[in-house]
């Protein structure tokens, strides 16, 4: 009896965020919204003044806009890539987890596109990638390898989904709006919860934990290989394929933690997300931060071992030119402060954690940044290194592309449960 008791509590503690909204909820919405519409305004003068409103030039044509490109792709791995591996290993504390982490690789992917047409100033060009694409170009890989990781991704996510959206149908959906209860009657696809529909959707979501593995690392491999296969000092280098899976690995951890901690926090998902999935994926944090260093300092050790002028004078810009408070603040923020606050028990908590996390996405966007832009603005002949500076609309877009982010997150989780209730319910 209690414990049918406390199974209700726990049903409605995962189904209140789907019912009742507070005025709290409402005013994060307009914050969003309104970053959003800065981000839309931005690029509206963009689309009608050209990219000389951007600080991209013919001499840095990359920008901000492709190191929000890398980024979102790298966070996406927190979903998938983690969640699949941890479904085929069998581990079951990562139950109350996955969903959350399967949502964000949907929408960073989603984000991920939309810089790439942010990049461009005429965008309608991106259908030329269709049309006239050459196989032989590391961009049409990335279309493709984009694409088909964005499928299955959805599909990775939609497949556990179905015995909760039934669930929803039948304990919440009278509490809902009109529009709530036609989309879990379609999406629930009659689920009625079966010994033989069970058995077909745990098949499928195998199947798809399997596939998804090879996808997600070739995706980020692919988006290295757009630098890598240009001849350009400092990008060519058969480091980056796996050098650029770390980085996606070691980021979508972090952003996983940080997205934990906050619904968590504001949906009272104590009972469900514990301070040991902090724990572990601390550890798993750690543990990436020691191998992302190991990546970096041979990047670093090679091209300046060589002692080539060209990767010389690019290294110098780094180490002691106009790029070294960025490159010093990303050593600081994303290997140093990280490791000695999960590596303490002391600091091992979930602030601390999530302060980590924090400050991994931070340096691994500025790392995403120096990989772009001073490459680009060292010049291929004798001359003049390029100038980057960039404007309020790069600004915005990325602003309001972050805050687009956060709330196609935030409407998910008011329409469906963020920790899937089946899985749990098997767990316990």
């Amino acid at each position: 009896m209690q414990e049918t008791e406390t199974a209700e509590r726990n049903l409605d503690v995962l189904f209140k965020p789907l019912t009742s909204t507070s005025k709290q909820f409402y005013l994060f919405i307009g914050l969003l919204i309104s970053f959003v519409l800065l981000g839309v305004f931005a690029w509206y003068i963009q689309l009608t003044h050209g990219l000389i409103v951007t600080g991209m030039r013919n001499t840095v044509f990359w920008g901000v806009y492709e190191t929000n490109f890398v980024f979102f792709i790298g966070i996406s791995h927190a979903g998938t890539l983690l969640s699949a591996i941890l479904r085929v290993t069998n581990t079951e504390w990562r139950r109350p987890v996955t969903r959350i982490a399967e949502a964000i690789t949907v929408f960073a992917l989603i984000f991920a596109v939309l810089q790439v047409i942010f990049s461009l100033g005429r965008p309608e060009r991106i259908f030329n990638v269709l049309f006239y694409g050459r196989i032989e170009s590391p961009l049409l890989w990335d279309f493709i390898s984009v694409t088909t990781y964005l499928v299955g991704s959805l599909t990775f996510l939609y497949l556990p989904l179905i015995p909760d959206i039934a669930l929803c149908r039948d304990k919440v959906a009278e509490k809902t709006g009109f529009l709530k209860r036609k989309l879990y009657r379609v999406l629930s696809l009659n689920w009625r919860g079966v010994e033989e529909q069970r058995r077909s959707l745990e098949k499928a979501i195998g199947i798809m934990a399997i596939l998804i593995i090879p996808i997600a690392v070739s995706v980020h491999t692919v988006v290295s290989w757009v630098f890598s296969m240009t001849l350009r000092v400092g990008w060519h280098s058969s480091i980056f394929g796996p050098y650029f899976v770390v980085a996606a690995i070691f980021s979508g951890i972090a952003t996983l933690i940080i997205a934990m901690a906050i619904f968590r926090r504001v949906y009272h998902l104590e009972g469900f997300i514990k301070p040991l999935h902090f724990k572990y994926l601390g550890y798993l944090l750690l543990t990436l931060d020691l191998a992302y260093l190991y990546f970096t300092v041979s990047e670093y050790l090679t091209s300046v071992y060589g002692g080539i002028k060209a990767d010389i004078e690019l290294s110098r810009s780094l180490f002691l030119g106009e790029y070294a408070l960025p490159f010093y603040t990303m050593v600081l923020f994303g290997f140093v402060i990280p490791a000695v606050l999960i590596a303490f028990p002391k600091t091992r908590t979930i602030p601390g954690i999530v302060a980590a996390s924090l400050l991994v996405d931070i340096a691994l966007w500025i790392k995403r940044y120096i990989i772009v832009v001073p490459t680009i603005a060292r010049p291929l002949i004798p001359g003049a290194w390029g100038l980057y500076i960039p404007t309020w609309v790069e600004w915005s877009v990325t602003a309001g592309s972050i805050a687009g982010f956060i709330l196609a997150f935030t409407i998910f989780s008011k329409v469906f449960p963020v920790v899937s209730i089946w899985e749990v319910s098997e767990e316990g």
